[in-house]
Formats: structure tokens, C-alpha cells, sequence
């Protein structure tokens, strides 16, 4: 059986503690695009620990992790959160797997996206050298983990990758070179540190599907960031569709059983890029302080605004979404009224799709569908311990997407999350 899971806004849905609540009933947590740029949140005993490369779900005990090949990996960042995950979990040796196709972030990758992104004034950039990972991987320049256990062939290839990204460092930013003297050794150290961990993970999974072992495959930022689909150029430089899992690790779309995507009961986005719905006066600053909207990779506050259902249905569409599953409804407790985008004007006339372009999305004006608030509510065991208004509002989203909603989620705990809906 194999699950999928991605976000269905700009990111920052809550998919951590989706994931770590689905990996409870799989037996392999595959991490399948993006780079340390992301970082999903687990809650153990309030305490946050926060995966940015490693699969969410490794902390539980028989749980097995993979970084496939559609990932861009950063090792220093990957050592560290080996470490800080084996204090809770003990050794990852024999449960953890790299692709040996995965690419490397070098130095040069993160020095370069920091500067493109002074340069440029921002795009939003985590600045972890996620793009020119990527740019580099396309123009087969890039260096990836089989590489290092070459040291043959490593030095003449990671000479050919600096010869260009130097040529870049001297001739947009005025920066000084990277040397091979200074990188090669660095990269055979690394090569012994994760030399356990490297297996071909597209046999793994194979084997692991003939034996009928279920597999979560971990989409990171969200739909809406997808460098196709997204709100170009504002976007990621991964596929972070549901097909982006198949495409990144090998897989047949005929293998794939439920794809779940996740939402925000409300919408948030980071950085600069088009946000319809969103509230820049006083309601979203109360949804950034009640939903405690600050980055859990960067720490930058996030932009707030209402649910914008003309995105959220496009975004089910692009990924096949299967069941959706809700999260912050607990945020919006206590608000006199909830509203939902439910289509645009633009240059005169309503519209239930949106446009392609980022410029023509910056202009639309969004049309409200208005609801009554809820109260707090007590912890929930079942559907109909939620409060009226909240359960016409998630219905309404249901029909309006034409999808069902599988669980909704109303704290920051994995265990605060109430499986209810199967209509």
C-alpha cells in the first residue's frame, strides 16, 4: 500500500503532524523532493523536534526512512539531525536509506542562493542552496551521494561543478572562488560518515511493496509552490505534486492506493509571491499570533488570510486528492465570522478558476462565502462533538472541493487529531 501526503497551499499546512499520525499505520516513511528548506514540526511531550531532512515518523521505534533520489541533500544538516533524532529514537543504522542518486548541496550552492537573493531583493528563498542544487542537477553538473564513494572520478567532477558556479560567484556577485583543495576533503569526510545509510531505494521499495509493507511517501512545501504549477516565480524549485513522488522515486501510478492532501482551515503564505484573501490589518495579525505563524525552517512570520477555496480546488486537482485533511480549525475559535474565497473578479468578470499567471492573480478581487463563528470546544472524540457552525463550515468546503475530508487536527500535537468524516 502506498499513501501519499502533500500540502495544499503554500506550505506550511501542518503536514508534519499529518505524517507522523499516518506513519503510525505505515512501516516506511519516504521523503521524496526539496532539500533542508523545509521543516516539518513533531510535538513530543510539547517539546518541538523538527525534521527538515529526515523523514517525519523516524522517532517512533520500527519505523523505517528514505531520501530518494528527487531530493537535494544537504549532509552537515542531515549529521545533525541524525544525532538530535538518536537521542530519542536510538541508532538509525539499518532503518535510514539515501539514494545513491540524491544530489549534494555544496558551499558553493548555499553562498550563491544567499547572494542571488540579496541581489534580487527576494524571492523568498530559505537561502539552504536549494535552487542552484536543482539548476545544477538539470545542466548535469551536479555531484550526487554515489559520487563520493568514486574518489577516482570525484575530484574531476566536483572540479567541473566549481569551474561553473565560480565563473557565476566572480561574474554576478564579485565574490571569491570555491576551491577543490578546500572542498574534495570535505566531501570524503562526508562520504564516511553516511556510508551506512546509502542503498539503491528504488529496489528497497520494491521489495518492500512485494511484501506488502505500507509506505507513506512525504511531500515538503506545498502545491501551490510546485515550479510548474505554482505561482511562478514565487515558488520552490521541486515538484511538489503527488505525481512529483512518482516521477522522484521510481514509482508507477498504478502502485499508489490514497493520496491525502493537507490544508490550513484558513491560508498562509511566506515571502513575496500573489495572496488573494489575504487580511493585512488587525484579523491577520490575530490569526498569525493565535496560529503561532512563524517559519519552522526560517523563523519569518507568515502572511494570514482566509481560506481561499478557487486555489484549494485547483490544488486537489493537480494532485488527485483522495481525502483532504484540515488543520487549525481551533485557530478560528472565538471569531465572530468565518469567510471563504469562492471565486474571483478579474477585469470585470467572476471566475470559479485561477488564473495561470502570477501577475493576473495579483489583480483578482476575492468573493466571499460568509459563516457564523464557533466557540471553543472541548477535546473532540467524534463528529458531532464539534460545534454546529464548524461542521457546516467543513462540509461546505467538502462540497465545494468535492472531496472528503478524513480528519481535521485542533492543536499542535500529533494526538489532537480527530479521524471523522467519511461521506
Amino acid at each position: 500500500m502506498i499513501t501519499i501526503v502533500v500540502g495544499l497551499q503554500w506550505g506550511d499546512e501542518g503536514k508534519g503532524k499529518v505524517i507522523d499520525f499516518l506513519s503510525q499505520e505505515h512501516d516506511i516513511i519516504v521523503r521524496f523532493q526539496g532539500g533542508a528548506n523545509a521543516g516539518h514540526t513533531v510535538y513530543l511531550d510539547d517539546q518541538p523536534l523538527i525534521f527538515h531532512l529526515l523523514p517525519t515518523g523516524l522517532h517512533r521505534q520500527g519505523k523505517t526512512g528514505v531520501i530518494g533520489p528527487g531530493v537535494v541533500l544537504d549532509i552537515q544538516q542531515l549529521v545533525q539531525e541524525i544525532r538530535e533524532m538518536e537521542k530519542y529514537a536510538g541508532s538509525l543504522e539499518g532503518r535510514l536509506w539515501i539514494d545513491p542518486r540524491t544530489a549534494l548541496v555544496l558551499p558553493v550552492h548555499q553562498a550563491e542562493d544567499g547572494w542571488e537573493e540579496e541581489l534580487k531583493g527576494g524571492v523568498g528563498s530559505t537561502r539552504r542552496g536549494i535552487g542552484p542544487t536543482y539548476r545544477d542537477v538539470y545542466a548535469r553538473l551536479g555531484l550526487r551521494v554515489g559520487d563520493l564513494f568514486h574518489p577516482e572520478t570525484l575530484k574531476h567532477k566536483l572540479k567541473v561543478a566549481l569551474d561553473f558556479n565560480n565563473q557565476i560567484l566572480g561574474a554576478r556577485y564579485g565574490k571569491p572562488p570555491f576551491l577543490v583543495e578546500t572542498v574534495y576533503p570535505q566531501l570524503l569526510e562526508w562520504a564516511e560518515v553516511i556510508r551506512p545509510f546509502v542503498e539503491d531505494t528504488h529496489w528497497f521499495l520494491r521489495s518492500a511493496l512485494k511484501a506488502n509493507r505500507a509506505i507513506l511517501f512525504e511531500g515538503a512545501q506545498g502545491t501551490l509552490l510546485d515550479i510548474f504549477f505554482g505561482t511562478y516565480p514565487y515558488v520552490t524549485s521541486s515538484h511538489t505534486l503527488a505525481s512529483g513522488a512518482l516521477i522522484s522515486l521510481g514509482i508507477g501510478p498504478k502502485e499508489v492506493d490514497r493520496i491525502y492532501g493537507v490544508t490550513k482551515a484558513y491560508t498562509t503564505r511566506v515571502g513575496k509571491g500573489p495572496f488573494p484573501t489575504e487580511l493585512k490589518g488587525e484579523q491577520g495579525t490575530i490569526l498569525r499570533e493565535r496560529g503561532h505563524e512563524y517559519g519552522a525552517t526560517t523563523g519569518r512570520p507568515r502572511r494570514c488570510g482566509w481560506l481561499d477555496l478557487v486555489l484549494l480546488k485547483y490544488a486537489v486537482s493537480l494532485n488527485g486528492v483522495t481525502r483532504l485533511a484540515v488543520t487549525k480549525v481551533d485557530v478560528l475559535a472565538g471569531l465572530p465570522e468565518v469567510k471563504v474565497a469562492t471565486s474571483y473578479r478579474l477585469d470585470g468578470q467572476d471566475r470559479r478558476v485561477p488564473p495561470a499567471s502570477s501577475e493576473d492573480l495579483e489583480r483578482v478581487q476575492p468573493l466571499y462565502q460568509t459563516f457564523p463563528g464557533w466557540n471553543e470546544f472541548p477535546r473532540p472524540s467524534q463528529k458531532e462533538d464539534l460545534p454546529e457552525p464548524l461542521q457546516r463550515y467543513l462540509t461546505y468546503i467538502e462540497e465545494f472541493v468535492e472531496v472528503p475530508i478524513g480528519f481535521i487536527s485542533y492543536g499542535r500535537r500529533t494526538d489532537e487529531i480527530l479521524a471523522i468524516f467519511e461521506s
